[in-house]
């Protein structure tokens, strides 16, 4: 459905169906999302790589939070791979949702609602025609009109917040078949299988029936190639696992040493000061391991902090200071039954 618009050359569209469009080819479109406050509309870049034969549909996701530009960059670095010519089936690529978010590279969608507000796009899909902010209507907008439509399967990739680092893992429930078979095709080093918090984009895909998950890709506002590399690896794995692209496969989970935890146990600042982690992202850590001390402004030491359980560092805050709430660190580690702690996606 196209709006009749066009920006530096691109059309724009208000809806897709990638059954519409030229096969073999690459397709560069905007989707016109929700209004600003002046009203006009926050725009999203849309690349389709439609495939020369039919075959599965792929929904690739980046730009959810505003400070996460190893997502971006991985999207695009997979898009750049493809050669709709030799495809079958089509790969939709989403790389700037929350657009107001990205322009301060910023997490949280900036709402003017009851006065100035920071929205987090990850909690409000799949959004709500008639919502209370701009950014529910935008999820719903996207979801409805773009995402749902066109996908088989859906990856929607993430880094850490600002503030707060994170190691090469993937989330996503490990009890859905399809996800499984997925997240076990990315040579990483940490899988967390769980499903989190209500209103995640993965998980709007799953409740309507699409397999997805999400990849978490280091620390936010920065580019880890090195990370990267990785994920732009297991991504390609899984268009070959769906038969969208032909080739050997790349690394998979099992050629290195996957740690699957059910749980992301949070370590928190009870003072004020300069933190000291005693740990690196990936160490194994054993229950009662101090991982972190704190100190105040003569440098004494206020606070040691040590872990109440078994597991692998998978979050550390990497401001080197902290107030009393702030996570200092992520243990990813087994609880029985399985848990739903906070965890810093």
């Amino acid at each position: 459905m196209y709006a009749g618009d066009v920006i530096q050359g691109k059309k724009v569209i208000r809806a897709l169906d990638v059954n519409d469009l030229e096969p073999g080819r690459k397709h560069l479109l905007y989707f016109e999302g929700v209004q600003m406050p002046t009203g006009q509309h926050w725009y999203v870049s849309v690349t389709v790589a439609k495939g020369a034969k039919p075959g599965k549909r792929g929904v690739l996701v980046s730009g959810v939070h505003g400070d996460e530009m190893s997502s971006v960059h991985t999207v695009q670095t997979v898009m750049n791979q493809l050669n709709p010519a030799e495809m079958s089936g089509t790969v939709t690529a989403v790389t700037d949702v929350s657009r107001p978010a990205m322009e301060g590279m910023q997490r949280r969608w900036p709402n003017s609602g009851r006065g100035a507000d920071l929205v987090d796009m990850n909690r409000e899909w799949p959004g709500n025609e008639n919502g209370a902010t701009a950014a529910s209507r935008h999820a719903w907008l996207l979801f409805n009109r773009l995402l749902q439509p066109n996908a088989d399967f859906a990856i929607d990739f993430h880094t850490g917040t600002t503030g707060f680092d994170v190691t090469a893992f993937n989330l996503g429930g490990m009890d859905v078949p399809e996800v499984k078979a997925m997240l076990d095709l990315y040579p990483v080093g940490q899988i967390f299988d769980n499903h989190v918090y209500p209103g995640v984009l993965h998980n709007a895909f799953l409740d309507v029936g699409i397999p997805a998950f999400t990849p978490e890709i280091g620390a936010a506002r920065v580019l880890n190639l090195e990370m990267i590399k990785l994920f732009v690896e297991g991504t390609m794995n899984v268009l070959k696992h769906h038969g969208i692209v032909v080739g050997p496969m790349g690394r998979t989970g099992s050629d290195v040493r996957v740690f699957v935890g059910d749980s992301a146990f949070p370590i928190i600042a009870v003072q004020g000061g300069l933190v000291e982690h005693l740990v690196k992202l990936n160490d194994k850590v054993e229950s009662g391991q101090k991982v972190a001390i704190q100190r105040n402004s003569f440098g004494e030491v206020v606070a040691e902090y040590t872990s109440s359980v078994a597991g692998e560092v998978t979050g550390q805050r990497s401001e080197a200071m902290a107030e009393p709430g702030n996570p200092l660190t992520f243990i990813l580690f087994n609880k029985s039954p399985p848990g739903s702690e906070s965890y810093p996606e």
